[in-house]
């Protein structure tokens, strides 16, 4: 069994978010999603696994164009890693039956990711979806 420290377990999550996402490389993402891979927050559809993730890395990048996430803090205990985090990107393309909006949206997200034998193995989300929907313009904003 394969024993990484918190640096170790920050550094993969950070390139998953950072690099591996926003190129949408699949055969990187296969060397950090552990093949059990769980996604507890997963979006509709989405196959188990890595194949899962590999499937909602491909929806983000057929959806946003100019995607990255901008990391603000990375907190490690144990085998967790917490990532604290902004979204940036670009609706260019259909997203969750919404047609592309061609809008630029930032928006905030947590992500929880557990790992094992040096590979995310279960993964939580908290995205801020409604300020998202607000700048794609699927909902109205609050009034003033």
């Amino acid at each position: 069994m394969l024993h990484l420290i918190s640096q170790d377990i920050k550094a993969i999550a950070r390139r998953t978010l950072e690099e591996i996402f926003p190129r949408g490389d699949v055969a990187a993402l296969a060397e950090v999603v552990h093949p059990n891979f769980v996604d507890h927050d997963g979006p509709p559809g989405a196959p188990p696994g890595l194949d899962g993730m590999a499937w909602s890395m491909r929806m983000l990048q057929a959806a946003f164009s100019d995607r990255r996430w901008e990391i603000h803090q990375a907190i490690a205990e144990d085998d967790t890693v917490v990532l604290y985090c902004t979204f940036h990107g670009r609706h260019t393309g259909a997203f969750m039956g919404l047609a592309p909006t061609n809008r630029s949206f930032a928006f905030r997200q947590v992500h929880i990711v557990r790992f094992q034998d040096g590979m995310g193995i279960e993964h939580w989300a908290v995205p801020d979806d409604l300020d998202l929907a607000r700048q794609l313009g699927a909902i109205p904003p609050p009034p003033s």
